[in-house]
Protein backbone atom coordinates (compact mmCIF):
# COMPACT_ATOMS: atom_id res chain seq x y z
CA UNK A 1 0.00 0.00 0.00
CA UNK A 2 1.41 3.77 -0.91
CA UNK A 3 2.49 5.36 1.99
CA UNK A 4 0.12 7.99 1.64
CA UNK A 5 -2.81 5.56 2.56
CA UNK A 6 -0.53 3.33 4.45
CA UNK A 7 -2.58 4.00 7.87
CA UNK A 8 -5.52 2.55 6.19
CA UNK A 9 -3.80 -0.66 6.28
CA UNK A 10 -5.83 -3.52 8.18
CA UNK A 11 -9.13 -1.65 7.43
CA UNK A 12 -8.94 -1.53 3.76
CA UNK A 13 -7.07 -4.25 1.37
CA UNK A 14 -4.53 -3.18 -0.97
CA UNK A 15 -6.79 -4.12 -3.97
CA UNK A 16 -9.69 -2.34 -1.88
CA UNK A 17 -7.21 0.85 -1.82
CA UNK A 18 -6.55 0.13 -5.53
CA UNK A 19 -10.34 0.10 -6.44
CA UNK A 20 -11.40 3.57 -4.51
CA UNK A 21 -8.67 5.22 -6.14
CA UNK A 22 -10.19 4.64 -9.33
CA UNK A 23 -13.49 5.40 -8.38
CA UNK A 24 -15.19 8.10 -10.09
CA UNK A 25 -17.71 10.44 -7.61
CA UNK A 26 -19.36 13.17 -9.12
CA UNK A 27 -20.21 15.91 -6.12
CA UNK A 28 -23.27 18.21 -6.85
CA UNK A 29 -23.38 20.85 -4.44
CA UNK A 30 -19.75 22.04 -2.63
CA UNK A 31 -21.89 22.98 0.79
CA UNK A 32 -22.02 20.14 3.05
CA UNK A 33 -20.47 18.40 -0.04
CA UNK A 34 -17.05 20.30 1.02
CA UNK A 35 -16.74 18.28 4.24
CA UNK A 36 -17.56 14.69 2.17
CA UNK A 37 -14.93 15.57 -0.40
CA UNK A 38 -12.05 16.03 1.79
CA UNK A 39 -12.99 13.01 3.75
CA UNK A 40 -13.24 10.66 0.75
CA UNK A 41 -9.93 12.05 -0.63
CA UNK A 42 -8.10 11.41 2.31
CA UNK A 43 -10.00 8.28 2.78
CA UNK A 44 -8.33 7.49 -1.09
CA UNK A 45 -10.77 8.27 -3.83
CA UNK A 46 -8.93 10.31 -5.96
CA UNK A 47 -11.71 11.31 -9.06
CA UNK A 48 -14.03 13.97 -7.79
CA UNK A 49 -15.84 16.35 -9.62
CA UNK A 50 -16.97 19.24 -8.20
CA UNK A 51 -20.19 21.79 -9.13
CA UNK A 52 -21.61 24.25 -7.63
CA UNK A 53 -22.01 28.05 -8.79
CA UNK A 54 -22.50 29.27 -5.25
CA UNK A 55 -19.88 31.40 -3.61
CA UNK A 56 -18.38 31.35 -0.32
CA UNK A 57 -20.35 33.30 1.99
CA UNK A 58 -19.22 34.14 6.13
CA UNK A 59 -22.75 32.18 7.46
CA UNK A 60 -21.04 29.25 5.40
CA UNK A 61 -18.16 29.41 7.80
CA UNK A 62 -20.11 27.71 10.60
CA UNK A 63 -20.26 24.50 8.99
CA UNK A 64 -18.69 24.16 5.41
CA UNK A 65 -14.37 23.58 4.14
CA UNK A 66 -13.66 27.10 3.83
CA UNK A 67 -11.60 30.22 4.93
CA UNK A 68 -12.53 33.91 5.60
CA UNK A 69 -10.08 34.10 2.72
CA UNK A 70 -12.43 32.19 0.48
CA UNK A 71 -15.47 34.65 1.21
CA UNK A 72 -16.66 36.15 -2.36
CA UNK A 73 -15.23 33.07 -4.25
CA UNK A 74 -16.96 30.30 -5.89
CA UNK A 75 -16.81 27.17 -4.01
CA UNK A 76 -16.03 24.95 -6.25
CA UNK A 77 -13.07 26.47 -6.94
CA UNK A 78 -11.54 27.29 -3.42
CA UNK A 79 -12.49 23.22 -2.46
CA UNK A 80 -10.61 21.94 -5.81
CA UNK A 81 -7.89 24.39 -4.62
CA UNK A 82 -7.79 22.75 -1.02
CA UNK A 83 -8.09 19.23 -2.11
CA UNK A 84 -5.54 19.15 -4.42
CA UNK A 85 -3.50 20.88 -1.80
CA UNK A 86 -3.67 17.82 0.10
CA UNK A 87 -2.86 15.45 -2.96
CA UNK A 88 -1.48 16.85 -5.66
CA UNK A 89 -1.93 14.06 -7.96
CA UNK A 90 -5.70 13.71 -7.56
CA UNK A 91 -7.64 13.83 -10.48
CA UNK A 92 -10.22 16.98 -8.76
CA UNK A 93 -12.78 18.56 -12.01
CA UNK A 94 -14.63 21.29 -11.13
CA UNK A 95 -17.18 23.65 -12.98
CA UNK A 96 -18.26 26.92 -11.27
CA UNK A 97 -22.19 26.93 -12.30
CA UNK A 98 -25.26 25.21 -11.50
CA UNK A 99 -26.53 22.26 -12.62
CA UNK A 100 -29.38 22.66 -14.52
CA UNK A 101 -31.77 20.49 -17.07
CA UNK A 102 -28.93 21.61 -19.88
CA UNK A 103 -25.91 20.43 -18.48
CA UNK A 104 -26.71 17.16 -16.04
CA UNK A 105 -26.73 14.48 -18.69
CA UNK A 106 -22.94 15.85 -19.90
CA UNK A 107 -21.32 16.49 -16.61
CA UNK A 108 -22.48 12.76 -15.28
CA UNK A 109 -20.84 10.75 -17.92
CA UNK A 110 -17.84 8.73 -16.88
CA UNK A 111 -19.05 8.55 -12.71
CA UNK A 112 -19.66 5.80 -10.78
CA UNK A 113 -21.64 7.31 -7.67
CA UNK A 114 -22.99 10.68 -7.30
CA UNK A 115 -23.38 13.05 -4.82
CA UNK A 116 -26.81 15.02 -4.11
CA UNK A 117 -25.93 18.69 -1.86
CA UNK A 118 -27.98 20.41 -4.14
CA UNK A 119 -30.01 22.92 -2.79
CA UNK A 120 -33.95 22.26 -3.18
CA UNK A 121 -34.73 25.28 -4.56
CA UNK A 122 -36.84 23.41 -8.05
CA UNK A 123 -36.99 20.44 -9.54
CA UNK A 124 -33.36 20.37 -10.56
CA UNK A 125 -32.86 17.90 -7.36
CA UNK A 126 -35.23 15.43 -8.63
CA UNK A 127 -33.95 15.21 -11.97
CA UNK A 128 -30.59 15.24 -10.72
CA UNK A 129 -31.82 11.58 -9.46
CA UNK A 130 -33.72 10.51 -12.20
CA UNK A 131 -31.09 10.97 -14.90
CA UNK A 132 -28.89 8.97 -12.19
CA UNK A 133 -31.16 6.33 -12.05
CA UNK A 134 -30.87 6.20 -15.64
CA UNK A 135 -27.35 5.62 -16.11
CA UNK A 136 -27.49 3.63 -13.37
CA UNK A 137 -25.45 5.43 -10.81
CA UNK A 138 -26.44 5.57 -7.33
CA UNK A 139 -27.16 8.82 -5.40
CA UNK A 140 -26.22 9.67 -1.70
CA UNK A 141 -28.33 12.40 -0.10
CA UNK A 142 -26.57 14.15 2.88
CA UNK A 143 -28.55 15.99 5.70
CA UNK A 144 -27.11 18.32 8.58
CA UNK A 145 -29.83 18.27 11.27
CA UNK A 146 -27.33 19.91 13.87
CA UNK A 147 -26.63 16.94 16.53
CA UNK A 148 -26.62 14.28 13.53
CA UNK A 149 -25.46 13.56 10.29
CA UNK A 150 -27.90 11.85 8.49
CA UNK A 151 -27.42 9.83 4.91
CA UNK A 152 -29.63 8.02 2.40
CA UNK A 153 -28.69 6.23 -0.87
CA UNK A 154 -31.03 5.83 -3.53
CA UNK A 155 -30.88 2.72 -5.59
CA UNK A 156 -31.16 3.32 -9.31
CA UNK A 157 -33.15 -0.02 -8.82
CA UNK A 158 -35.15 0.89 -6.22
CA UNK A 159 -37.26 3.75 -4.90
CA UNK A 160 -36.78 7.13 -5.57
CA UNK A 161 -36.25 10.56 -2.96
CA UNK A 162 -39.34 12.39 -4.35
CA UNK A 163 -41.79 9.99 -2.87
CA UNK A 164 -41.60 11.66 0.35
CA UNK A 165 -42.96 14.85 -1.99
CA UNK A 166 -42.27 16.07 -5.30
CA UNK A 167 -42.95 19.62 -3.95
CA UNK A 168 -38.53 21.07 -4.20
CA UNK A 169 -39.70 23.63 -1.47
CA UNK A 170 -39.30 22.74 2.28
CA UNK A 171 -37.52 19.73 1.51
CA UNK A 172 -34.85 19.14 4.00
CA UNK A 173 -37.91 19.81 6.69
CA UNK A 174 -39.45 16.87 4.98
CA UNK A 175 -36.77 14.55 5.10
CA UNK A 176 -36.23 15.89 8.98
CA UNK A 177 -39.93 14.89 9.58
CA UNK A 178 -39.64 11.64 7.62
CA UNK A 179 -36.79 10.77 9.92
CA UNK A 180 -38.76 11.87 13.39
CA UNK A 181 -42.07 10.08 12.14
CA UNK A 182 -39.59 6.49 11.78
CA UNK A 183 -38.06 7.32 14.90
CA UNK A 184 -41.79 7.17 16.83
CA UNK A 185 -43.01 4.29 14.40
CA UNK A 186 -40.48 2.06 15.57
CA UNK A 187 -40.42 3.69 19.45
CA UNK A 188 -36.86 5.42 19.13
CA UNK A 189 -38.32 9.10 19.51
CA UNK A 190 -35.94 11.99 18.29
CA UNK A 191 -37.23 14.53 20.79
CA UNK A 192 -34.21 16.98 20.37
CA UNK A 193 -35.19 16.96 16.65
CA UNK A 194 -38.56 17.06 16.65
CA UNK A 195 -38.14 20.09 19.06
CA UNK A 196 -36.03 21.62 16.19
CA UNK A 197 -38.42 21.40 13.73
CA UNK A 198 -41.31 22.38 15.69
CA UNK A 199 -39.11 25.55 16.36
CA UNK A 200 -38.05 26.31 12.97
CA UNK A 201 -42.11 26.08 11.85
CA UNK A 202 -42.54 28.62 14.69
CA UNK A 203 -39.81 31.54 13.23
CA UNK A 204 -41.35 34.31 11.85
CA UNK A 205 -39.75 34.15 8.41
CA UNK A 206 -38.62 31.34 6.22
CA UNK A 207 -34.81 30.52 7.47
CA UNK A 208 -32.30 28.55 6.21
CA UNK A 209 -32.59 25.46 8.22
CA UNK A 210 -30.51 25.75 11.14
CA UNK A 211 -27.20 23.54 10.91
CA UNK A 212 -23.80 22.92 13.29
CA UNK A 213 -20.60 21.87 11.95
CA UNK A 214 -20.79 18.78 14.29
CA UNK A 215 -23.62 16.94 11.76
CA UNK A 216 -21.59 18.10 8.31
CA UNK A 217 -18.31 15.76 9.74
CA UNK A 218 -20.80 13.10 10.66
CA UNK A 219 -22.38 13.26 7.53
CA UNK A 220 -19.20 13.34 5.40
CA UNK A 221 -17.98 9.60 7.55
CA UNK A 222 -21.37 8.02 6.64
CA UNK A 223 -20.73 9.23 2.87
CA UNK A 224 -16.93 7.90 2.92
CA UNK A 225 -17.91 4.66 4.14
CA UNK A 226 -21.18 4.04 2.26
CA UNK A 227 -19.24 4.81 -1.15
CA UNK A 228 -16.25 2.82 0.28
CA UNK A 229 -19.02 -0.04 0.76
CA UNK A 230 -20.30 0.72 -2.82
CA UNK A 231 -16.92 0.40 -4.45
CA UNK A 232 -15.98 -2.99 -2.81
CA UNK A 233 -19.18 -4.26 -3.21
CA UNK A 234 -20.48 -4.54 0.26
CA UNK A 235 -24.18 -4.31 1.07
CA UNK A 236 -25.26 -0.44 2.00
CA UNK A 237 -28.98 0.40 3.14
CA UNK A 238 -30.66 1.97 0.58
CA UNK A 239 -33.88 4.32 0.65
CA UNK A 240 -36.38 4.11 2.70
CA UNK A 241 -33.20 2.92 4.45
CA UNK A 242 -31.23 5.59 6.18
CA UNK A 243 -27.91 6.00 8.11
CA UNK A 244 -28.41 8.40 10.79
CA UNK A 245 -25.77 9.09 13.84
CA UNK A 246 -25.11 11.18 16.79
CA UNK A 247 -24.06 11.00 20.41
CA UNK A 248 -26.97 12.46 22.15
CA UNK A 249 -29.47 9.92 23.83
Amino acid sequence: MEKRYSRNRLYVSEREQSIIKDYKIFLGGAGIGSIIAECALRFGFEHITIVDGDKVEESNLNRQNYTENDIGRYKAECLAERLLNINPNAQIDYHTEFLNLDNIEEMLNGHNVAINALDFKDKTPFVFDEICKERKIPVLHPYNFGWAGFVTIVDPWGHSLSELTEEPKGFELKVAEYVTGHGAFWNQPKEWLEKIVTQYKKENEMLPPPQLSIASWIAAGLCTTAMYNLATGKPVNYFPKFYLSLLLP
